[in-house]
C-alpha cells in the first residue's frame, strides 16, 4: 500500500486461516529503495541529498571550480574453498582543483554524494551548489528528483 504497510487477503474458509498467517509470517522480503530526492531550501542555504541520487554523464563550468569524477568497477573475489560469488564494487575517483575557467566532468554511475563531497573539498559555498544542482537537473543528468523550497 505504502513504503510502511502491506495488504493481504485472509481466506474465507476459518479452518485455513492459521496456516495462511503462518506463511505470510515466515515470508522475507527486501524492502524497496527510497526515492531519489534532492532537497534544496534556498533561504537557509540547506541542502538534503538521498542516497539514491545518481549522475548521468555531463559537463559543466561553475565559476573557477574544476570538478572531474571517474568511476571504475573492481571484482572482488571470494576465498577458493570458502565459497561464495564474486562481487562487482564501483570505486570512485574524484579530482578537485580550483583555476579559472574550466569544467566539472561528470562519468556514468557516480553518486550525487561523491559530488557534494568533492565541491566540499574545496570549500564552495551551497549557493555554488545550489546552482550546479539546478543546471545539472534543467540538462537531464540527475537521476532523481530536486525540490526547491
Amino acid at each position: 500500500m505504502d513504503a510502511t504497510s502491506v495488504r493481504v487477503r485472509a481466506p474465507r474458509d476459518v479452518s485455513q486461516r492459521v496456516a495462511f498467517l503462518s506463511t505470510v509470517e515466515n515470508i522475507e522480503f527486501q524492502p524497496g529503495d527510497g526515492a531519489a530526492k534532492i532537497i534544496v531550501n534556498s533561504r537557509t542555504g540547506t541542502i538534503v541529498v538521498g542516497q539514491n541520487v545518481r549522475l548521468r554523464p555531463a559537463a559543466i563550468t561553475h565559476g573557477g571550480m574544476t570538478v572531474s569524477i571517474k568511476e571504475d568497477f573492481n571484482v572482488e573475489q571470494p576465498n577458493p574453498f570458502g565459497g561464495g560469488e564474486a562481487v562487482v564494487v564501483p570505486d570512485a575517483e574524484i579530482n578537485v582543483e580550483e583555476e579559472e575557467g574550466r569544467m566539472f566532468h561528470f562519468k556514468p554511475g557516480v553518486t550525487l554524494d561523491d559530488l557534494v563531497r568533492a565541491v566540499n573539498g574545496v570549500g564552495a559555498a551551497p549557493s555554488d551548489l545550489m546552482a550546479i544542482l539546478q543546471a545539472l537537473k534543467q540538462a537531464g543528468a540527475i537521476d532523481g528528483q530536486l525540490i526547491v523550497i
